[in-house]
């Protein structure tokens, strides 16, 4: 079990912590691979099966001054599919064959520290600009029989973050939020629109549509997935 906690200094006025968890229902529109990526054989594990795949995250944060925002993220996202290869398929340093029962494994949990400035409200947006710092847990397996390979990788990503927030009454907003960046070895984004509902001074509900992007293109990997989320959370303000 993880435990994810944040601890913050200087509490100021107007100082507030938060915190959100995010239930969805998760799915594949493209999830290509390619181990290694020069020499190795393609094939696409949403092909296996697109999903419903259940999901969450944490969140918890603090925010001082009215300005400055310190956020932690644990997002872990594990998909476990059967299926068959269409084709005979090198992985790491084996062949699967074609036509074969088949376990595909693809884990990507995302660990994220972001910092964020707030600035001053623009009519009835609240915009924030920041950076997040991602460590990336991966893994691609295949297992066919007896036949098992898989590829790990753990790594730090630098991402933008944005934020935008808009009132949208009295107990509504809408809320926008972004880690995403891109680069010639690859690119990363993380989006999400949420609608949201106060529910008490310090309590609100949210129901949205989260999209997940990105992979990397080198001589060791090809990677590159597409996901979709169903969301709905809950946040917590003190």
């Amino acid at each position: 079990m993880i435990f994810l906690f944040l601890f913050v200094f200087g509490f100021a006025a107007h100082a507030q912590t938060w915190i959100s968890v995010e239930g969805d229902l998760t799915w594949q529109s493209r999830n290509d691979q390619r181990v290694p990526g020069e020499g190795g054989g393609d094939f696409s594990i949403s092909d296996f099966k697109s999903g419903p795949f259940p999901a969450y995250r944490l969140y918890a944060g603090h925010i001082w001054n009215d300005r400055h925002e310190l956020r932690a993220l644990y997002a872990p996202l594990a998909i476990d599919v059967d299926g068959q290869l269409d084709q005979a398929t090198l992985f790491q340093d084996s062949t699967f064959a074609a036509g074969t029962e088949t376990t595909a494994y693809y884990k990507f949990n995302s660990y994220r520290l972001t910092y964020a400035y707030h600035f001053e409200q623009w009519g009835e947006w609240k915009l924030a600009l920041g950076f997040t710092a991602k460590i990336r847990d991966a893994e691609v397996r295949l297992t066919q029989g007896n036949l098992f390979e898989s590829k790990k990788n753990v790594g730090f990503v630098p991402l933008l973050n944005f934020q935008a927030v808009r009132s949208l009454g009295e107990s509504w907003r809408f809320r926008f939020d972004m880690d995403g960046l891109a680069a010639p070895q690859g690119r990363a984004f993380d989006i999400a629109l949420f609608l949201e509902r106060s529910l008490a001074p310090s309590w609100s509900a949210f129901v949205g549509y989260r999209t997940i992007e990105g992979g990397a293109d080198n001589d060791k990997v090809y990677n590159f997935a597409w996901i979709h989320k169903a969301v709905l959370g809950a946040r917590a303000e003190f």
